[in-house]
């Protein structure tokens, strides 16, 4: 009885994960946006925006909008995605640029209370 060798197996291929995509094939070899984000700002979807009017979305575009229905931050939007920040920037920048998401960066340096201001406010609760 001849047995079949077993079918050849490409480095694309992943027995349990499915097919692999490389990250930067998510982006179209971009590996920057347009747009800095900062890794804890936060993302939300605008509150009217249907991915599926948007054919030319890709899955992760889609996905990232169904996040972003509430305030979630880029580092956490990465670490759900399971894709390096770097990608995520990228894909939000496009979901920005079409107006799909809207981008709340943290306060500037300037606008944090002053280091003695901090230590007084825990001095004083210790107190309590």
């Amino acid at each position: 009885m001849r047995t079949e060798p077993p079918a050849p197996q490409h480095e694309w291929l992943d027995g349990d994960a499915g097919p692999v995509v490389r990250p930067y094939t998510l982006t179209g070899g971009r590996v920057r946006s347009a747009v800095g984000f900062d890794l804890v700002a936060f993302v939300l979807a605008a509150s009217d925006v249907d991915p599926a009017a948007h054919p030319q979305l890709l899955p992760e575009h889609r996905r990232l909008v169904a996040l972003a229905g509430r305030p979630v931050s880029v580092a956490e939007l990465a670490a759900e995605l399971d894709l390096a920040v770097g990608v995520i920037r990228v894909l939000l920048g496009d979901l920005l640029a079409q107006g799909l998401v809207a981008v709340h960066e943290p306060p500037a340096d300037g606008n944090l209370p002053d280091d003695d201001i901090l230590k007084a406010v825990v001095s004083g609760l210790r107190a309590l």
